[in-house]
């Protein structure tokens, strides 16, 4: 961890690069009135709307929609097997399995044709107070146990004893995007109205504690964390159905959830106050957590250290080393593919435009978790047999 002040706010960082634009969102945050003791980055930082993902950013008495993102509650979930990887064939791997989970699970765009169950749905919530829920409740029907585009993912992994896990990366599909777009804007509307010393173009209008509008908003955020959780829930249990039919007497083990993008209030230095990760990961101590690679890189099982300095933070990824535009530009697709299959992973590669999720668009993995070796502890090392990507 290296620390320096930016408008004489301590900015806590655990790596020596963060590129430009990152450095000027980070910037931005320390003239917050309300940030609180310091800014957290985590060592797999890089550019976002407002606020760089890996960012950890408290805040007394006020909720940044912007701070959370669009894909509320995205996280990862991990299931540990007892077949061995070397006991699958190449063939039974692609045609059986890899096929039969892209039969079950929709990915990208692609929605259900029916509608699920309502048990599939959070319960707990009072969907009368609950606006864009409302609006929305017949489509996410359509939408919970579907996987999403971008850089999200369903992994077949090995650990080092050869046993197989099941790793996910979802969130709150478009759910999340219509909450976070519809209180983004109107907490930029009230800003105006205000007159709040926040300047509009940073893009980090707020909501302040025990306003109406600060409880419509973490009444829904809540939800789409749950929402979030219950999707990758669906897809584990679509996918342990499909193994279950093509490997007999396979067992699954509990499954791991972590949640990146989301706030919560939280007690620290000795104050409440509301702690937004956005691309982040909680490292309580004694907290189970998941940190992956790229397709062609390892993942990691961790363990949080409670480290009071990041706010019981770690990284979620390993984080982009190039945007979406520059690696498609760039990255040679045939050394990209060259790479993956020398090390025998069936990977989701088939043009040029796939290289934004190549494994030359991430930083090093293994760089980004020595870097937090105060943060967490690894406990399982996880490398990538077969790949599906949204």
């Amino acid at each position: 961890m290296r620390v320096m002040l930016v408008n004489n706010r301590p900015v806590k960082i655990w790596t020596d690069f963060v590129d430009d634009l990152a450095m000027r969102q980070i910037e931005n945050l320390t003239t917050l009135p309300f940030l609180f003791h310091h800014l957290a980055i985590m060592p797999d930082v890089h550019a976002g709307m407002g606020v760089p993902i890996g960012g950890v950013l408290a805040c007394v008495d006020a909720v940044i929609p912007n701070a959370v993102g669009v894909d509320i509650g995205c996280g990862m979930c991990a299931v540990r097997t007892n077949w061995k990887v070397s006991d699958i064939s190449t063939e039974v791997m692609r045609k059986k399995i890899m096929s039969g989970i892209r039969n079950r699970i929709p990915i990208g765009m692609e929605h259900h044709q029916e509608p699920q169950d309502m048990c599939h749905l959070p319960d707990g919530h009072d969907i009368d107070k609950l606006e864009i829920v409302k609006r929305r409740k017949s489509s996410i029907l359509y939408e919970v146990g579907t996987l999403g585009g971008g850089n999200h993912f369903i992994e077949l992994q090995k650990d080092e004893e050869d046993n197989l896990w099941i790793m996910i990366h979802s969130g709150s599909r478009n759910l999340g995007k219509q909450v976070g777009d519809y209180y983004n804007k109107m907490a930029q509307t009230l800003n105006q109205r205000w007159h709040s010393v926040v300047p509009s173009d940073i893009h980090l209008p707020f909501f302040p504690l025990n306003t109406k509008e600060f409880g419509a908003y973490w009444r829904e955020m809540k939800y789409c964390v749950d929402f979030a959780l219950c999707n990758r829930r669906l897809m584990m249990h679509r996918i342990e159905e499909v193994l279950a039919d093509t490997l007999k007497g396979i067992e699954f083990g509990p499954m791991i959830n972590i949640a990146h993008n989301y706030a919560a209030m939280e007690q620290h230095f000795g104050k409440n106050v509301v702690v937004h990760r956005k691309g982040a990961t909680l490292a309580s101590k004694g907290v189970v957590g998941i940190i992956p690679g790229s397709q062609g890189t390892a993942s990691y099982i961790v363990e949080g250290l409670g480290n009071p300095e990041s706010f019981c933070s770690c990284s979620h990824g390993a984080g982009r080393v190039l945007s979406r535009t520059a690696a498609i530009k760039t990255l040679d697709m045939e050394a990209e593919v060259r790479s993956l299959e020398g090390k025998g992973i069936l990977h989701a590669i088939r043009s040029q435009k796939d290289m934004q999720e190549a494994t030359g668009a991430y930083k090093n993995i293994e760089s980004v978790i020595s870097n937090q070796n105060d943060l967490v502890k690894v406990r399982t090392r996880l490398l990538p047999v077969a790949v599906i990507k949204g």
